[in-house]
């Protein structure tokens, strides 16, 4: 079980771990044992968490969402399992934590009087500066 906040905990049956080499530093242990860390997280069928924060974190989850719904993390930074373990299962719980944040709206707003008179200003200033610099007229 994997408590996000005080309201939403992931339960064991939506997590799959599977464990495959890792690449890195490690010498010849990197090509025996297989201590990265795949973390699978069935995001789509969790009723765990609302449709919104669903949505965002299939945003911010980018490629790592696949197509049936699942989110997968991996972690091979440690040498050991149980370290991977426990930083793939952070990665997880902060991008759920990320997803949990709901943006404020942007609310449309307008240029003010002044500003739209100061920029149309200084556009028929240019335009009189442009103008000036016409071909020189012969005199007659």
């Amino acid at each position: 079980m994997l408590e996000i906040n005080d309201v939403i905990t992931i339960a064991d049956w939506e997590l799959t771990e599977s464990f495959v080499r890792s690449s890195g530093p490690g010498g010849q242990n990197v090509n025996k044992v297989s201590t990265a860390v795949e973390l699978r997280f069935e995001a789509e069928r969790s009723p765990n968490l609302p449709p919104d924060v669903k949505a965002r974190l299939r945003r911010l989850a980018g490629r790592r969402w696949t197509r049936d719904g699942a989110l997968i993390v991996t972690a091979e930074k440690h040498r050991t399992q149980p370290l991977n373990r426990a930083e793939a299962r952070e990665k997880l719980r902060d991008l759920i934590v990320a997803a949990l944040h709901r943006p404020k709206p942007r609310r449309p707003t307008r240029p003010t009087k002044g500003s739209v008179q100061r920029r149309l200003d200084g556009k028929t200033r240019r335009g009189r500066i442009k103008a000036g610099r016409g071909g020189v007229r012969e005199q007659e």
